[in-house]
């Protein structure tokens, strides 16, 4: 994991907001949003449970996955713990092709 990923999450669970190169964490009342280079990437809803936040609390922006399928997207998303690849120009989201 690189370490803007680390420092992501450390915010994340810190409900701190964050900004640093290319990634941005902004802390709303129950959810966080995560983005790169300013487009939303993914959601996440703990319902106030920072610490103990799972891949079933994020909820990926589709939309700009499908838009930017970079490496680095990708990275974002693992990091924060979500089954997000591609392979063979497929994009595979939670073991399900969605591109």
């Amino acid at each position: 994991m690189r370490k803007i990923e680390i420092e992501m999450l450390n915010h994340l669970v810190a409900k701190m907001n964050y900004k640093n190169g290319n990634t941005e964490v902004q802390h709303h009342e129950r959810d966080a949003m995560i983005y790169l280079h300013g487009n939303h990437i993914a959601t996440v809803r703990t319902n106030g449970r920072w610490a103990e936040f799972s891949p079933r609390d994020i909820e990926v922006n589709v939309r700009t996955l499908l838009a930017y399928p970079t490496r680095t997207t990708m990275s974002r998303l693992r990091a924060l713990g979500v089954a997000v690849f591609q392979k063979n120009n497929r994009i595979y989201l939670d073991g399900e092709v969605i591109a």
